[in-house]
């Protein structure tokens, strides 16, 4: 059985054999421990980007932590998939436009899949217009906007003030995620919650989801 604390270390310390070993082993002893160690390589994330805006690591090392957390997403997803008996709901997830950064909302994806949403990933770089069209044509009122740089912000906003154009906002939950993201980029954005971490996000969505 891995250490939770073993996996945390090896996502911080960019060691990727050791990653992707825990994760083979994980799915190889049944996948029970698939969702720990997508939790443990969400906070490494963070801790790699705190070391970052340190200077104590660099750019390569951001890629090559991106790279990591992609691998491991492919060996432990069927796990992941295979947690969620009973869909509780689908929602939308996209990165705001003018913002190309995803690792952080396909990390909140694998999760809200495995609490048993069924998620509608309209990638990266997304206007706002695709993301009130796809909530109109497939009648969904959840939606998850990410993004990791601060003029992104921007993007979010709009993103709101066009689901109020096309008259639809007050039945549609928004909830904002990523780095820059606040209680006040909250309010200045207007959406209805925001959260840091995949746990915060996961019990927003299933409350509004009645789950």
């Amino acid at each position: 059985m891995a250490d939770y604390e073993q996996m945390l270390q090896a996502m911080i310390e960019l060691d990727e054999e050791a990653l992707i070993e825990m994760a083979e082993a994980i799915m190889a002893e049944g996948g029970a421990q698939a969702i720990d160690l997508m939790k443990a390589c969400q906070e490494g994330m963070e801790e790699v980007g705190r070391r970052f805006e340190a200077e104590e690591y660099f750019i390569g090392d951001l890629v090559c932590a991106g790279d990591m957390m992609g691998n491991v997403m492919k060996i432990v997803r069927p796990a992941l998939a295979a947690g969620a008996d009973k869909k509780i709901g689908t929602m939308i997830m996209a990165t705001v436009k003018g913002d190309m950064h995803d690792i952080g909302k396909n990390i909140v994806k694998a999760l809200l899949e495995a609490a048993g949403f069924e998620i509608v990933d309209l990638g990266i770089d997304v206007e706002p217009t695709i993301i009130v069209e796809t909530a109109k044509e497939k009648n969904i009122n959840i939606v998850g906007l990410s993004c990791v740089l601060t003029l992104a912000i921007d993007s979010m906003k709009q993103t709101v003030q066009a689901f109020q154009a096309a008259g639809l906002r007050e039945g549609i939950h928004i909830i904002i995620g990523g780095n820059p993201v606040s209680e006040e980029v909250k309010a200045f954005t207007g959406a209805d919650a925001w959260a840091i971490n995949p746990q915060d996000t996961i019990r927003t969505c299933r409350a509004w989801a009645g789950a």
